[in-house]
Parts: C-alpha cells; structure tokens; sequence
C-alpha cells in the first residue's frame, strides 16, 4: 500500500477525541499514513505532527472571537497554503465549523479531497450553510441519522457513522456501582445539570435549586447531586447555594457517574442530554435565554424540539420547558413522576442508543478511504 498523507485540523478537546479516535482506525488499516494539520495531546499521542497548539482555535463567543479575529484568520491563511504545498491525500475537518469549513471549500478547490467530520446544526438554523458545505465537501461525516438524511435531501455525500459516546457509554449501566462509588446512599436520587457555562448556570441555577426544594415536599427524603464543570462553575454553584438545605452533593466534574447514580435528571439543553439519554435516566429539560435572544431564535429555529432527544426520537419523548414555562412548580412536577417511573422514556432511550451504537470510528475510517480509493467498499 502506498504511504498515506492525511491532513486533519479540530478546534477543541471534544474535536481532539474524535480525532485521535479516528486516527487510530486509519492506522490499523494503513500503518503507513502520516497525519498533518493541527490537534490536542490526544492526536498528537497518535501521530499527529500539529502545526500549532490547537488551543489557539478554541474561542467561545463573539466578544472573545473578535479580539482574536486577524489572529484567527492570519493562522487560517498560513494553514491552507501549507497544506496546499504539502498535497494530502485527503483533509478531515473535524467540528469548529466556523473554522474547518472555510478551509474545506479552499483545500477542494486545489483539487485537494476533503472530509467535515460532525455535522454543524444547520438542519435546526442557517440552513444556507449548506449551500458553502455542498460547494467545499466531498463527504459529510455525521454522528446522528436525523442529520444525515437532512444532506441527502440537499444532496450533500453524507455516511451516518454513528456517536463514539453511544460506543464508550454501556448499554446498561450499574446504579448500586455508581452510588457506591460516590459515597450516595439508597433512596431516590436526582441529578441537577443546570450547564456548564456560566451563563447557563445563571439563568437556571437558582430555579433548578428551587425546583428542588419544591420536590423535597412532594417526595420526602429525595437527594441530589451535581457534577460541576469546572472550578469556576462550582464556586458559581456554591454561592447560589448559600441560604439554601439542600441534601445536595457536588461533584467535581464526574458527570458520567452522577448519571448512572441517579433516578433522573433536571438538565439543561445541550449535549449533556445525549449523555443522559445514554445513561437511559429519565429526564425533563429546561431551558431559559435572555428574553430578546429567545425571540430571536423562536423565529430562526425551523426544529420543533430543541432536546438532542427529542430531535433522535422525532418525538416529544421528553417534556421540554421552555422560558416562563421553566417555573419551579412545573419542573417538580414534571420530574416527580420519572423519580420510580419513566419506562416509556427509557425504552425510546435504549432504541435510540441501539442506532447510535456503530463503531463511529471505524465506520469514519472507511467511509474517508473509500473516498480516497484506499478501500475496498464493503457494506
């Protein structure tokens, strides 16, 4: 076989997993591929030669984005004509759309085969990023089959190659292993995941801290627990906490184990219900933006749902509180019944982890070397 250059660049440390994940599946089929471009420490443990620290891409929000801009940019112009001069067999994009897409659209201009590994949500908004896709892609990468048929519709090449974590996560998880693990006694346990940005945490934490205390009244002897995502997040926590008697227990990061513990979950939207979807705990998701970016959004969003898995069952498979329907009372209520029950929810979870469940990144190694002619198709 001949040597294999593969050119990957990813923004973040979630990019960097599924990366590295990848990188690995290429190489047991072809142990002599080279892989340039830029990755985290778990890439570069695998290979990966990276032009800089990946670091420098990962930029959340706009303020912070901005102050960075010609850096950003300047760093994206330098990395595509490298890796024009350095002609790869293919380049995989992996997440930061923002970033990779723009270098895709370049890369396959120069006649360069190119890959974007997970799929930005412009099924749910700026739809026309498809077009910028369809024009810089020669194959979409996605993790979750509602994505997939959105870009056969757009008639972008597209492999549903499923979601590491439905690979990493067990079909059934161990409840008494967990709780012994962190020291929880039996009872009924409720896990509250109110984000893991600050101003997720600020706009729910409080109301979920009330919610709670709501339950406690109408399930005597309930406990909680909550993983915090960072240092920061858990000073943030303890200080809404203050004045509060919550039988509450945080943790410090240990989402996984939080999930498995518990009975369910209070979360907030985002990729933490995946988790728990995973985990099939029954769940109620709530969510409140500053009032003008929710307006905004209820007019851009062409989804009906905004929950991962309600978005995977193409159902209301779990309730959805939304805004100034996030109160206390309604969130107790709407969690007390799931606390001994929840079958429906956690059957719909473990079908849907079944379809996730697909080796992602062995399925994501030989759909890019059938793309390159590297691989003898096989379905």
């Amino acid at each position: 076989m001949a040597n294999l250059r593969i050119a990957l660049v990813a923004g973040e440390a979630s990019g960097d997993i599924l990366g590295a994940g990848l990188m690995r599946a290429l190489k047991a089929q072809h142990p002599a591929v080279e892989f340039i471009g830029v990755g985290g420490p778990l890439m570069q443990a695998e290979g990966l030669t990276s032009y800089f620290p990946m670091e420098r891409l990962s930029v959340m929000g706009l303020v912070e984005v901005l102050g960075r801009l010609r850096e950003l940019l300047a760093r994206r112009k330098l990395l595509i004509q490298t890796l024009i001069e350095e002609k790869p067999d293919v380049f995989i994009g992996i997440d930061a759309p923002d970033f990779t897409l723009n270098i895709e659209l370049k890369l396959r201009r120069a006649g360069i085969k190119t890959v974007h590994y997970v799929s930005p949500s412009v099924w749910a908004w700026r739809q026309k990023r498809v077009l910028k896709i369809r024009e810089g892609c020669d194959l979409m990468l996605t993790l979750l089959p509602f994505e997939a048929r959105f870009y056969e519709e757009k008639g972008v090449p597209v492999r549903f190659v499923g979601h590491t974590l439905a690979d990493a996560i067990p079909l059934q998880a161990d409840r008494a292993a967990a709780r012994a693990e962190l020291g929880l006694p039996d009872g009924p346990l409720v896990a509250l995941m109110p984000g893991s940005r600050g101003g997720e945490v600020g706009r729910l934490g409080a109301l979920f801290f009330d919610a709670a205390e709501r339950l406690m009244t109408l399930k005597p002897g309930v406990r909680f627990v909550l993983p915090c995502a960072s240092p920061q997040r858990r000073a943030q926590i303890e200080t809404l906490l203050e004045g509060r008697n919550l039988p509450l227990t945080l943790l410090d990061g240990q989402s996984h184990l939080a999930l498995a513990a518990c009975d369910a979950v209070l979360i907030a939207s985002g990729t933490a219900t995946l988790e728990a979807l995973l985990y099939k705990r029954p769940m109620v998701v709530a969510y409140r933006l500053a009032p003008l970016t929710f307006w905004i959004l209820k007019r851009m969003v062409k989804s009906p749902y905004i929950s991962l898995p309600n978005l995977l069952a193409q159902r209301l498979l779990v309730p959805e509180l939304l805004q100034d329907d996030a109160t206390p009372e309604a969130l107790a209520q709407t969690v007390l019944p799931l606390i001994d029950g929840g079958e429906e929810q956690t059957r719909g979870f473990d079908a849907i982890h079944r379809v996730l469940r697909r080796d992602a990144s062995n399925q994501a190694a030989d759909a890019v070397l059938a793309l390159i002619g590297q691989k003898q198709e096989t379905v």
